[in-house]
């Protein structure tokens, strides 16, 4: 059996992260990572103690809006915003941190996460989100597509 670098036990592990998701259009799932230790998890799904969208659907199919448009009619926060929030809960800096994805972020996470002070995006896979990849380029942070 061949052990994997840093990158892929990184990436392996937000995989698993996503599998704990509640979406029903996509499972994200994304680790914030410092020097070779994790900081914090997370994966897309409804605000804790608030019914998950495969319990009362999914209000973005019944509206009809297509994928990586119009973030804000989701009843779901995205992974990568889960991740920064149980980082500011447990006090936990994340600056200057690395996240691995599954998904590479919509324009409201990229925001999010240069004003976070991460400085480097590595994803499995891509999203229709222009403005997001625009951002994390301009903002500087280094985007690797695995």
């Amino acid at each position: 059996m061949k052990r994997p670098d840093f990158d892929e036990y990184f990436m392996n592990i937000a995989k698993i992260v996503a599998t704990r998701s509640t979406c029903l259009r996509r499972q994200v799932g994304a680790v914030l990572v410092r020097d070779k230790r994790i900081l914090a998890t997370g994966y897309n799904g409804a605000p804790s103690g608030l019914p998950h969208c495969e319990e009362v659907g999914c209000v973005r199919e019944k509206m009809g809006i297509p994928r990586g448009e119009r973030h804000e009619m989701c009843r779901g926060l995205h992974a990568e915003q889960n991740a920064i929030i149980q980082s500011a809960l447990h006090g936990v800096s994340i600056a200057g941190a690395e996240l691995y994805s599954t998904h590479h972020p919509c324009s409201v996470c990229a925001k999010m996460l240069i004003n976070a002070g991460i400085k480097k995006v590595k994803i499995a896979e891509d999203y229709p989100d222009k403005m997001a990849k625009e951002l994390l380029k301009e903002a500087g942070v280094e985007l690797i597509i695995f």
